[in-house]
Order: structure tokens, then C-alpha cells, then sequence
């Protein structure tokens, strides 16, 4: 029973001196001796040469596009869209995706959307105006609408042109 009692004190001590409280001694350790300063070019300045064939400036665009909530800006086979029937996940143009639901959000209900880019990652809300669906900012101001083209199938466009597809 001793010898138990002596191996256990044995085995505390061994364990207890393994664990050493290690300090440093701040006077041990020096700072790292600063870097030389390097030398630096000088720097030119001058006016730049006009850009290679570009002279004036682009001619202006001939017809303005059709904006989002006018009659024209939808095609003339546009399918019945009810609210109920947006409501879900969406995917944009096949790279990123818009959610809609029911939740009232000012004049529409809450959108938004997740990887799009440009004007798309300001919407903040929808609403269903006659047979379009007119994409919001969350300030209410409109970026964009689309028209049901098929079943899960809407085209359209943003309030600058681009083209919007929405799948699901």
C-alpha cells in the first residue's frame, strides 16, 4: 500500500516539474534594428498623349429605350402574372438569384437579390402592375420590370437597357 502511496507522490512531482513557469526577461531581447530607408525615383509629370482613335466623343443614341412601367417596354404576347405566383426564389440571367415574397414594403412587397450585379443589388421590393412585374430600389423607385413569357419564364429589362431573364 506504501509503495502505492509513494509511486502516486512519485508520478505528482514528475508531472509538477514539467510544468516551469517560463518569463522573459525583457533586458534579453533588443529591438530589431530599422530598415534603411530606400531610394525613390523622381517623379515625371507631363500631359498625356489624347487616346489612339478616339478623338470625340461617341455619337449619341438615336432612340432612348423603353423604361420600366410603360406599355411599350412589354411584348404584346405577355402572359397573366398574379403576385401569389412570383412569390420564391428566382435565378437572374442564370448567375445570381432574386427572392420575392408577401411582406408589404411601402407601395410593392420585400425583394432582393444575392451575387447579381449593377442595378439589380439595389432592389428592395416588386410589385405586379398589370402584366408586368416592376422591380424596385428600396426607395421605391423603379430599376426594372419583366413579363411572363412562359411557365417559371420572365423577361425584361433594367431602367438603363440591360436585359433581365428570370428562371427558376
Amino acid at each position: 500500500m506504501q509503495l502505492r502511496y509513494a509511486m502516486t507522490g512519485v508520478a505528482v512531482v514528475l508531472s509538477l516539474a514539467g510544468c516551469q513557469r517560463t518569463a522573459y526577461d525583457n533586458a534579453s531581447y533588443s529591438s530589431p534594428a530599422p530598415l534603411t530607408a530606400q531610394p525613390v525615383p523622381s517623379v515625371q509629370g507631363g500631359q498625356l498623349p489624347p487616346p489612339a482613335g478616339a478623338s470625340q466623343f461617341p455619337a449619341a443614341p438615336t432612340a432612348a429605350p423603353a423604361t420600366p412601367g410603360q406599355p411599350g417596354a412589354m411584348a404584346a404576347n405577355a402572359l397573366d402574372v398574379t403576385k401569389e405566383s412570383m412569390v420564391g426564389s428566382w435565378r437572374v440571367n442564370g448567375s445570381c438569384d432574386m427572392f420575392l415574397t408577401l411582406t408589404n414594403l411601402g407601395s410593392g412587397s420585400r425583394g432582393g437579390t444575392r451575387g447579381c450585379v449593377g442595378e439589380l443589388t439595389a432592389m428592395g421590393s416588386w410589385e405586379v402592375a398589370g402584366k408586368q412585374v416592376l422591380l424596385k430600389d428600396r426607395s421605391g423607385n423603379p430599376i426594372g420590370s419583366v413579363y411572363k413569357t412562359a411557365d417559371n419564364s420572365f423577361s425584361g429589362q433594367t431602367s438603363t437597357g440591360q436585359p433581365i431573364t428570370l428562371s427558376r
